[in-house]
């Protein structure tokens, strides 16, 4: 082993900032504590509403979920954990009580854990209308790429127009997640209830064993938001 003399702590100073200007280092610089951007969230930003694309969950029960989801991943390439079977979570409250926010939050909290994570997201009046038998589309084709998504998000279960039709497709899809024990966040502005009305007897029952149920409550977010621009503006 090379023994070194010790050296005044001016001395070493100035050694070690000839050092990093010879490398092209400033010195004096502020280091960047930036994190480093995340690959798949930064890709999910295109796909998530821009309204949604800095949400992150923070009511209890949805970042407990949120965590469990995250735990029982299996491990992937590099030991990353991905969706795998899990519980799902039914958010449900009135208008405008932050569903949508904690459902978005809830996706990019798992991306930010480092869960590997193909998802989708739709609501209920578009996924009835995706896939309405149609010519030159393949509506089944569009109902089984949702039906084996590894997490699916379905916003406003509920809010579409009902009829025998819709209510076979809610069956057929929500019983097919069931059995295969596939992670899905929905939202609701029903209570369970009305809920159960609108969906069925069968739909209902499933949700009920395959679902942690969160219930927000409190005042429309968005028509406050609305009274303080408002205030804001005449107080100018």
């Amino acid at each position: 082993m090379r023994d070194y003399d010790a050296q005044p702590v001016g001395g070493l100073a100035r050694r070690l900032t000839n050092i990093l200007t010879a490398k092209g280092i400033d010195p004096a610089a502020v280091p960047d504590e930036r994190p480093e951007p995340i690959p798949a969230l930064q890709a999910a930003d295109s796909r998530i509403p821009p309204r949604y694309r800095n949400a992150l969950a923070d009511h209890p029960a949805v970042t407990s979920w949120v965590r469990e989801v995250a735990h029982t991943g299996r491990p992937g390439p590099g030991g990353a954990p991905g969706i795998a079977q899990g519980r799902s979570l039914l958010i449900a409250g009135t208008t405008g009580t932050g569903k949508t926010h904690q459902a978005y939050g809830a996706i990019r909290s798992l991306l930010i854990a480092g869960v590997r994570l193909r998802w989708k997201a739709v609501t209920a009046a578009d996924l009835y209308a995706e896939i309405r038998p149609r010519p030159g589309h393949d509506g089944e084709r569009e109902f089984m790429d949702l039906a084996r998504c590894p997490l699916l998000f379905v916003d406003d279960l509920g809010a579409a127009k009902n009829s025998e039709w819709t209510e076979e497709i809610t069956m057929r899809l929500i019983n097919r997640r069931y059995n295969e024990m596939l992670p899905t966040l929905i939202t609701t502005n029903l209570g369970m209830a009305d809920l159960r009305a609108h969906i069925g007897d069968r739909v209902a029952s499933r949700l009920t064993e395959m679902t942690d149920k969160v219930i927000l409550d409190g005042p429309d977010r968005r028509r406050a938001l609305a009274a303080e621009r408002l205030s804001a503006a005449a107080a100018r």
